[in-house]
């Protein structure tokens, strides 16, 4: 049995398939992993990775920057603000995001802005599988 699923950002759709497992982390609650039986459910996605395992085992990764997470039957609807497929992912202009964010952090710890850039990044790099 399978999921059907959607990710969704307001550029385009990142993905649309099946699915035998979704993992995706939650702000407040973590990481949580949908299989098909899941009861409804509606969280609030952090900046983090969204794992699909496709029917034949592989594995799809996604950088997710915030949104939603709906469970509903037998479909996922996954709503972010950006997604990006690991093959998608520009490592350089992470690695440069990356170290911008952590110049703008050493000048102000309390930089929110940077914060969330070096988040970001480092999500982005660990997709790609980069050192993030």
């Amino acid at each position: 049995m399978t999921f059907q699923i959607e990710l969704v950002s307001p550029e385009a759709i990142t993905y649309q398939g099946e699915a035998e497992m979704v993992i995706a982390r939650t702000v407040g609650g973590g990481d949580i992993a949908f299989q098909p039986g899941h009861v409804p459910f509606i969280g609030v996605l952090a900046v983090w990775a969204v794992d699909v395992i496709r029917p034949d085992g592989d594995r799809d990764t996604f950088a997710v920057h915030r949104g939603f997470v709906q469970v509903a039957g037998t479909k996922i609807s996954i709503l972010s603000d950006v997604s990006e497929a690991a093959a998608d992912i520009d490592v350089e202009r992470a690695q440069e995001a990356k170290s911008a964010a952590e110049s703008a952090l050493s000048a102000d710890r309390d930089d929110a802005d940077a914060a969330a850039d070096l988040s970001r990044a480092q999500v982005r790099l660990t997709v790609a599988g980069v050192e993030g």
